[in-house]
């Protein structure tokens, strides 16, 4: 069964980092994979995307904390994040898209303390 998982939220400190994995299962011919946030009450956005040629594209206000990457043998997608601030702190979502759907994870949170 076609699936997405994501981990590695959790709580962590202003300055800190964290480093988020999505993991797609039985999903072939992954062409676009793409981090989200949403915090409660506001709109889904994108934080950072990778096509299956690693080709990347990140959301305006990442001002180069955020850094995404893909591990093709493992099916996998990460999103390191440095320097963390408490306005990061949302629940992420991961993306996978092939020419038939977009696949979505269940999210993980990330609370930064200040």
């Amino acid at each position: 069964q076609a699936r997405v998982v994501e981990s590695g939220g959790g709580l962590v400190q202003a300055g800190g980092s964290l480093r988020l994995s999505c993991v797609a299962s039985d999903i072939f011919s992954i062409g676009f994979s793409g981090w989200y946030r949403q915090a409660p009450g506001k709109q889904r956005e994108l934080v950072a995307s990778i096509t299956n040629t690693d080709s990347t594209e990140y959301g305006d206000f990442v001002k180069g904390r955020f850094t995404i990457s893909r591990d093709h043998d493992k099916n996998t997608v990460y999103l390191q994040v440095n320097d963390q601030e408490p306005a990061d702190t949302d629940v992420y979502y991961c993306e996978q898209e092939n020419r038939q759907r977009r696949y979505w994870g269940q999210g993980t949170q990330v609370t930064v303390s200040s």
